[in-house]
């Protein structure tokens, strides 16, 4: 079901930018916001993929620092193999 937002008081400077910008896309101002906020919609915060990443840790239990640490230790010694067999 659509619903109808409206706002109030947008400043000067902003309304004609995105004005301006609607007409380089020939489209209306309404159709623009409309696209923007949909597409705003559809994609999550910064909090909400944070909040995302903690729950995931928890149930995972989390990258440990010693397996961090051994994994950049990995790769600096494959990094170093390669440059040595590469000689």
């Amino acid at each position: 079901m659509a619903r109808t937002i409206q706002i109030r008081d947008v400043d000067e400077h902003a309304y004609t930018v995105l004005r301006t910008r609607a007409a380089a896309e020939n489209l209306s101002l309404t159709a623009y916001l409309k696209r923007q906020l949909e597409d705003m919609a559809s994609r999550p915060t910064m909090a909400e993929l944070l909040a995302r990443a903690d729950r995931r840790r928890a149930e995972s239990g989390g990258v440990t620092t010693e397996d961090i640490v051994a994994a950049i230790q990995d790769s600096r010694r494959e990094r170093d193999e390669q440059q040595w067999s590469s000689s």
